[in-house]
Protein backbone atom coordinates (compact mmCIF):
# COMPACT_ATOMS: atom_id res chain seq x y z
CA UNK A 1 0.00 0.00 0.00
CA UNK A 2 1.23 3.86 -0.63
CA UNK A 3 1.95 6.12 1.60
CA UNK A 4 -0.93 8.03 -0.31
CA UNK A 5 -3.45 5.35 0.35
CA UNK A 6 -3.06 5.29 3.62
CA UNK A 7 -3.17 9.30 4.30
CA UNK A 8 -6.27 8.54 2.31
CA UNK A 9 -7.40 6.15 4.89
CA UNK A 10 -5.94 7.94 7.94
CA UNK A 11 -8.31 11.60 6.67
CA UNK A 12 -11.42 9.13 6.11
CA UNK A 13 -10.58 7.95 10.34
CA UNK A 14 -9.94 11.77 10.90
CA UNK A 15 -12.73 13.53 9.63
CA UNK A 16 -14.98 10.69 11.74
CA UNK A 17 -13.32 11.61 14.94
CA UNK A 18 -13.18 14.95 13.86
CA UNK A 19 -17.25 14.73 13.61
CA UNK A 20 -18.10 13.71 17.48
CA UNK A 21 -18.76 15.57 20.45
CA UNK A 22 -16.41 14.80 23.55
CA UNK A 23 -18.86 12.31 24.87
CA UNK A 24 -19.00 10.40 21.83
CA UNK A 25 -15.38 10.49 20.74
CA UNK A 26 -14.26 9.14 24.46
CA UNK A 27 -16.74 6.25 23.50
CA UNK A 28 -15.51 5.90 20.13
CA UNK A 29 -11.79 5.56 21.12
CA UNK A 30 -9.49 3.59 22.86
CA UNK A 31 -5.36 2.72 23.39
CA UNK A 32 -3.88 1.08 20.81
CA UNK A 33 -2.31 -1.27 24.05
CA UNK A 34 -6.12 -1.97 24.53
CA UNK A 35 -7.00 -5.31 25.10
CA UNK A 36 -10.06 -5.18 23.80
CA UNK A 37 -8.60 -4.77 20.49
CA UNK A 38 -8.24 -8.40 20.18
CA UNK A 39 -11.49 -9.33 21.56
CA UNK A 40 -14.34 -9.64 19.36
CA UNK A 41 -17.58 -11.12 18.77
CA UNK A 42 -20.39 -11.76 15.79
CA UNK A 43 -23.50 -12.25 18.23
CA UNK A 44 -26.17 -10.29 18.91
CA UNK A 45 -25.44 -7.73 21.49
CA UNK A 46 -23.36 -4.31 22.64
CA UNK A 47 -19.90 -3.98 21.98
CA UNK A 48 -17.39 -1.24 23.14
CA UNK A 49 -17.50 1.53 21.11
CA UNK A 50 -19.47 4.00 19.32
CA UNK A 51 -23.16 2.46 18.07
CA UNK A 52 -24.21 3.60 14.41
CA UNK A 53 -27.65 4.13 16.54
CA UNK A 54 -26.32 7.08 18.48
CA UNK A 55 -24.70 9.06 15.73
CA UNK A 56 -26.23 11.82 13.71
CA UNK A 57 -26.77 11.43 10.15
CA UNK A 58 -23.57 13.34 9.07
CA UNK A 59 -21.58 11.16 11.59
CA UNK A 60 -23.24 7.84 10.13
CA UNK A 61 -22.19 8.58 6.79
CA UNK A 62 -18.74 9.15 7.40
CA UNK A 63 -17.94 6.16 9.63
CA UNK A 64 -20.24 3.94 6.61
CA UNK A 65 -17.45 5.24 4.28
CA UNK A 66 -14.87 3.76 6.19
CA UNK A 67 -16.49 0.48 4.60
CA UNK A 68 -15.39 0.80 0.81
CA UNK A 69 -11.84 2.32 1.74
CA UNK A 70 -11.15 -0.72 4.41
CA UNK A 71 -13.14 -3.28 2.50
CA UNK A 72 -13.08 -2.62 -0.93
CA UNK A 73 -15.81 -2.09 -3.54
CA UNK A 74 -16.66 -5.83 -3.31
CA UNK A 75 -16.50 -6.51 0.48
CA UNK A 76 -18.24 -2.79 1.18
CA UNK A 77 -21.26 -3.91 -0.63
CA UNK A 78 -21.24 -6.96 1.18
CA UNK A 79 -21.45 -5.20 4.50
CA UNK A 80 -23.91 -3.01 3.72
CA UNK A 81 -26.13 -5.99 2.96
CA UNK A 82 -25.28 -7.08 6.04
CA UNK A 83 -26.27 -4.41 7.71
CA UNK A 84 -29.48 -4.18 5.66
CA UNK A 85 -30.17 -8.11 6.26
CA UNK A 86 -30.10 -7.38 10.16
CA UNK A 87 -32.90 -5.10 9.39
CA UNK A 88 -35.15 -7.11 7.69
CA UNK A 89 -34.43 -9.99 10.21
CA UNK A 90 -35.58 -7.75 13.12
CA UNK A 91 -39.00 -6.93 10.77
CA UNK A 92 -39.71 -10.56 10.36
CA UNK A 93 -39.08 -11.18 14.13
CA UNK A 94 -40.98 -8.19 15.57
CA UNK A 95 -43.41 -7.01 12.92
CA UNK A 96 -41.86 -3.37 13.25
CA UNK A 97 -39.86 -1.60 10.59
CA UNK A 98 -37.57 -0.44 13.24
CA UNK A 99 -36.69 -0.83 16.95
CA UNK A 100 -33.75 0.95 18.26
CA UNK A 101 -31.99 1.54 14.98
CA UNK A 102 -28.46 -0.08 13.65
CA UNK A 103 -26.59 -1.27 16.32
CA UNK A 104 -23.36 -1.61 14.74
CA UNK A 105 -20.19 -0.36 16.85
CA UNK A 106 -16.76 1.45 15.67
CA UNK A 107 -13.69 1.74 17.24
CA UNK A 108 -10.20 3.69 16.57
CA UNK A 109 -7.37 2.50 18.56
CA UNK A 110 -4.54 4.73 18.46
CA UNK A 111 -3.36 8.05 17.04
CA UNK A 112 -4.25 7.95 13.95
CA UNK A 113 -2.87 11.51 13.43
CA UNK A 114 0.33 10.05 14.50
CA UNK A 115 3.14 7.38 12.96
CA UNK A 116 3.08 4.31 15.73
CA UNK A 117 0.31 1.54 15.05
CA UNK A 118 -2.88 2.16 15.12
CA UNK A 119 -6.75 0.67 14.29
CA UNK A 120 -10.01 0.46 13.57
CA UNK A 121 -12.99 -1.83 13.10
CA UNK A 122 -16.79 -1.83 13.05
CA UNK A 123 -18.37 -4.95 15.03
CA UNK A 124 -22.34 -5.70 15.37
CA UNK A 125 -24.26 -9.03 15.01
CA UNK A 126 -22.50 -10.63 12.18
CA UNK A 127 -20.14 -8.15 10.74
CA UNK A 128 -16.58 -7.68 12.10
CA UNK A 129 -13.85 -5.52 10.39
CA UNK A 130 -10.36 -4.97 11.72
CA UNK A 131 -8.17 -2.99 10.05
CA UNK A 132 -4.98 -2.61 11.77
CA UNK A 133 -2.07 -0.02 9.85
CA UNK A 134 1.95 -0.58 10.60
CA UNK A 135 3.86 2.25 8.92
CA UNK A 136 2.42 1.75 4.78
CA UNK A 137 1.21 -1.43 5.40
CA UNK A 138 -2.31 -2.66 6.55
CA UNK A 139 -4.18 -6.07 7.45
CA UNK A 140 -8.25 -6.84 6.92
CA UNK A 141 -8.69 -9.99 9.48
CA UNK A 142 -10.33 -11.31 10.99
CA UNK A 143 -12.85 -10.18 8.76
CA UNK A 144 -16.48 -12.53 10.08
CA UNK A 145 -19.40 -11.51 7.62
CA UNK A 146 -22.59 -13.56 8.68
CA UNK A 147 -26.39 -14.08 6.58
CA UNK A 148 -29.44 -14.40 9.24
CA UNK A 149 -31.64 -15.79 6.40
CA UNK A 150 -29.20 -16.58 4.58
CA UNK A 151 -32.46 -16.61 2.17
CA UNK A 152 -35.53 -14.46 3.36
CA UNK A 153 -37.99 -16.91 2.97
CA UNK A 154 -41.27 -14.27 3.41
CA UNK A 155 -42.41 -10.84 3.74
CA UNK A 156 -41.51 -8.12 1.08
CA UNK A 157 -37.86 -9.02 0.83
CA UNK A 158 -38.87 -12.66 -0.02
CA UNK A 159 -36.20 -14.36 -2.27
CA UNK A 160 -33.02 -11.70 -1.48
CA UNK A 161 -30.33 -13.99 -0.05
CA UNK A 162 -26.60 -13.08 0.89
CA UNK A 163 -23.40 -14.39 0.50
CA UNK A 164 -24.35 -16.42 -2.24
CA UNK A 165 -21.51 -16.48 -3.99
CA UNK A 166 -19.52 -18.20 -0.60
CA UNK A 167 -22.04 -20.91 -0.53
CA UNK A 168 -22.46 -21.13 -4.62
CA UNK A 169 -18.91 -21.78 -5.13
CA UNK A 170 -18.01 -24.39 -2.82
CA UNK A 171 -21.11 -26.43 -3.67
CA UNK A 172 -19.95 -26.04 -7.73
CA UNK A 173 -16.14 -27.35 -6.51
CA UNK A 174 -17.42 -30.20 -4.30
CA UNK A 175 -19.99 -31.54 -7.18
CA UNK A 176 -16.79 -30.92 -9.50
CA UNK A 177 -15.22 -33.68 -7.84
CA UNK A 178 -14.88 -37.24 -8.61
CA UNK A 179 -15.95 -39.99 -6.09
CA UNK A 180 -11.87 -40.92 -5.52
CA UNK A 181 -11.87 -37.01 -4.42
CA UNK A 182 -15.41 -36.27 -2.45
CA UNK A 183 -13.86 -39.52 0.18
CA UNK A 184 -10.83 -37.27 0.43
CA UNK A 185 -12.58 -33.74 0.70
CA UNK A 186 -15.65 -35.27 2.64
CA UNK A 187 -14.06 -35.22 6.32
CA UNK A 188 -17.92 -36.25 8.05
CA UNK A 189 -21.50 -36.57 7.88
CA UNK A 190 -22.44 -34.03 10.64
CA UNK A 191 -21.32 -30.26 10.15
CA UNK A 192 -19.75 -28.59 13.14
CA UNK A 193 -22.84 -26.29 14.53
CA UNK A 194 -20.42 -23.09 13.96
CA UNK A 195 -16.89 -22.07 12.09
CA UNK A 196 -14.46 -23.71 14.47
CA UNK A 197 -12.24 -20.81 15.28
CA UNK A 198 -15.54 -19.28 16.62
CA UNK A 199 -14.17 -15.49 17.93
CA UNK A 200 -10.79 -17.06 18.93
CA UNK A 201 -7.65 -14.11 19.42
CA UNK A 202 -5.61 -16.56 17.52
CA UNK A 203 -6.32 -18.88 14.71
CA UNK A 204 -5.18 -22.09 15.20
CA UNK A 205 -5.27 -25.42 12.95
CA UNK A 206 -5.72 -27.82 15.25
CA UNK A 207 -8.87 -28.90 15.69
CA UNK A 208 -9.48 -27.94 11.82
CA UNK A 209 -10.08 -30.95 9.46
CA UNK A 210 -7.62 -31.00 6.63
CA UNK A 211 -9.47 -32.35 3.32
CA UNK A 212 -8.63 -32.77 -0.70
CA UNK A 213 -5.13 -31.25 -1.83
CA UNK A 214 -5.06 -28.64 -4.47
CA UNK A 215 -2.26 -31.07 -6.27
CA UNK A 216 -4.78 -33.43 -6.75
CA UNK A 217 -7.57 -31.64 -8.26
CA UNK A 218 -8.38 -31.56 -11.97
CA UNK A 219 -7.66 -28.23 -13.40
CA UNK A 220 -10.90 -27.01 -13.85
CA UNK A 221 -11.52 -27.93 -9.75
CA UNK A 222 -8.62 -25.76 -9.24
CA UNK A 223 -9.51 -23.24 -11.45
CA UNK A 224 -13.02 -23.34 -9.18
CA UNK A 225 -11.15 -23.11 -5.93
CA UNK A 226 -9.15 -20.39 -6.84
CA UNK A 227 -11.86 -18.30 -7.78
CA UNK A 228 -13.36 -19.43 -3.88
CA UNK A 229 -10.07 -18.42 -2.24
CA UNK A 230 -10.44 -14.93 -4.07
CA UNK A 231 -14.06 -14.70 -3.17
CA UNK A 232 -12.76 -14.63 0.25
CA UNK A 233 -10.25 -12.04 -0.32
CA UNK A 234 -12.43 -9.39 -2.25
CA UNK A 235 -13.78 -8.88 1.17
CA UNK A 236 -10.43 -6.38 1.23
CA UNK A 237 -9.14 -3.76 -1.13
CA UNK A 238 -8.60 -4.73 -4.47
CA UNK A 239 -4.38 -3.91 -4.08
CA UNK A 240 -4.54 -6.06 -0.98
CA UNK A 241 -6.47 -8.98 -2.28
CA UNK A 242 -4.00 -9.44 -5.20
CA UNK A 243 -1.13 -9.12 -2.18
CA UNK A 244 -2.94 -11.92 -0.41
CA UNK A 245 -3.29 -13.94 -3.33
CA UNK A 246 0.56 -13.70 -4.59
CA UNK A 247 1.46 -14.66 -0.87
CA UNK A 248 -0.50 -17.94 -1.29
CA UNK A 249 1.24 -18.62 -4.92
CA UNK A 250 4.51 -17.99 -3.21
CA UNK A 251 3.85 -19.97 -0.62
CA UNK A 252 2.44 -22.78 -2.71
CA UNK A 253 -1.38 -23.56 -4.15
CA UNK A 254 -0.43 -27.69 -4.01
CA UNK A 255 -0.58 -27.38 0.20
CA UNK A 256 -3.95 -25.76 -0.28
CA UNK A 257 -6.56 -27.63 0.95
CA UNK A 258 -10.29 -28.31 0.89
CA UNK A 259 -12.50 -29.59 2.99
CA UNK A 260 -16.40 -30.25 3.27
CA UNK A 261 -18.33 -31.66 6.10
CA UNK A 262 -22.19 -32.07 6.12
CA UNK A 263 -24.90 -32.71 3.87
CA UNK A 264 -24.10 -31.78 -0.07
CA UNK A 265 -28.11 -31.05 -0.04
CA UNK A 266 -29.56 -27.86 0.29
CA UNK A 267 -31.41 -27.23 3.57
CA UNK A 268 -29.25 -29.51 5.38
CA UNK A 269 -26.47 -27.88 7.22
CA UNK A 270 -22.85 -28.35 5.71
CA UNK A 271 -19.54 -26.85 6.28
CA UNK A 272 -16.87 -26.14 4.51
CA UNK A 273 -12.65 -24.64 4.99
CA UNK A 274 -10.09 -23.71 2.67
CA UNK A 275 -6.57 -23.86 4.57
CA UNK A 276 -3.40 -22.64 2.88
CA UNK A 277 0.23 -21.79 4.48
CA UNK A 278 -1.12 -18.09 5.01
CA UNK A 279 -4.96 -17.89 5.18
CA UNK A 280 -8.00 -20.13 6.75
CA UNK A 281 -11.36 -19.61 5.24
CA UNK A 282 -14.08 -21.02 7.19
CA UNK A 283 -18.00 -20.77 6.06
CA UNK A 284 -20.93 -22.63 7.49
CA UNK A 285 -24.48 -22.77 7.40
CA UNK A 286 -26.23 -25.38 9.68
CA UNK A 287 -28.39 -22.68 12.28
CA UNK A 288 -32.39 -22.27 11.68
CA UNK A 289 -32.28 -25.11 9.05
CA UNK A 290 -29.56 -24.54 7.24
CA UNK A 291 -30.51 -21.23 6.49
CA UNK A 292 -27.76 -19.47 8.54
CA UNK A 293 -24.38 -18.54 7.10
CA UNK A 294 -21.18 -17.80 9.31
CA UNK A 295 -18.05 -16.97 7.16
CA UNK A 296 -14.47 -15.52 8.04
CA UNK A 297 -11.17 -14.93 6.56
CA UNK A 298 -8.26 -15.04 9.02
CA UNK A 299 -4.71 -14.62 8.05
CA UNK A 300 -2.05 -17.48 10.03
CA UNK A 301 0.40 -14.59 9.64
CA UNK A 302 -1.29 -10.89 10.25
CA UNK A 303 -4.46 -11.21 12.18
CA UNK A 304 -4.94 -7.85 14.47
CA UNK A 305 -1.15 -6.64 12.44
CA UNK A 306 0.52 -9.49 13.60
CA UNK A 307 4.11 -10.25 11.86
CA UNK A 308 4.06 -6.70 10.67
CA UNK A 309 3.90 -5.22 13.86
CA UNK A 310 6.27 -8.06 15.64
CA UNK A 311 8.65 -6.61 12.55
CA UNK A 312 7.65 -2.53 13.58
CA UNK A 313 8.73 -3.16 17.13
CA UNK A 314 11.68 -4.96 16.83
CA UNK A 315 13.20 -1.69 14.35
CA UNK A 316 11.87 0.61 16.51
CA UNK A 317 11.62 0.05 20.15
Amino acid sequence: MSAHDIQVMRQAVLRFLDSLDTDRRAAATAPFTSPERTEWSYLPGPRPGLPLVEMTAKQQDLALALLEIGCGTTGARTAQGVIELERVRRRLVTGVDEIDGDRYWFRVFGRPQEAEPWAWRINGHHLAVHITVVGDSITVTPSFLGAEPAMVLSGPQRGLRLLVEEEEMGRALLAELTPRQRALAITGPIAPDDVLTRNDPAATLDDIPRGLPYGDMSASSQGLLERLVRRYFDRAPGWYGETCWRDAQDAGLDKVTFAWTGSDQRGQGHYYNVIGPTFLLEYDNTQDEANHIHSVWRDLRHDWGGDLLARHYDEHH
